[in-house]
């Protein structure tokens, strides 16, 4: 299955939206029913309820973030989404600028199936202040 470019540049014109919405369940609506997300290689959030969770968990340590999609790209049913967020920490206050990206598998509905995220963990520690 080849996906057409417009069609994954709309959806990841959308899922920035969700994502800027501060709405977790805005965001698993993007992912088949049973849909997963796993970030930098640790547990998987499996199934629209805990990709909610995942992402309620982001909207808690930084309430204001704000997700810029930088770059796709495509292959058949494969989508690199690059992307940037930026935000304060809630805990510690200071500000964040993150780049990764997620590397998806969508299905025949253009829902994520699969999600492999990935950003620097240890950049994050050390803007928030903790590494």
């Amino acid at each position: 299955m080849t996906i057409d470019q417009d069609a994954v540049t709309k959806i990841a014109q959308a899922y920035t939206a969700a994502w800027n919405s501060g709405s977790p369940a805005a965001v698993a609506q993007f992912y088949a029913p049973d849909g997963r997300i796993v970030i930098n290689r640790g547990e998987p959030w499996e199934g629209r309820a805990r990709v909610a969770e995942m992402a309620a968990g982001f909207f808690s340590d930084v309430p204001d973030l704000t997700l810029v999609c930088d770059g796709l790209r495509c292959a058949g049913n494969h989508v690199a989404y690059l992307w940037t967020f930026t935000g304060t920490h809630a805990g510690t206050k200071k500000p964040l600028r993150v780049s990764g990206w997620e590397e998806w598998d969508l299905d025949a509905d253009l829902q994520v199936k699969a999600s492999r995220g990935w950003f620097d963990a240890d950049d994050y520690a050390r803007q928030t202040g903790g590494g």
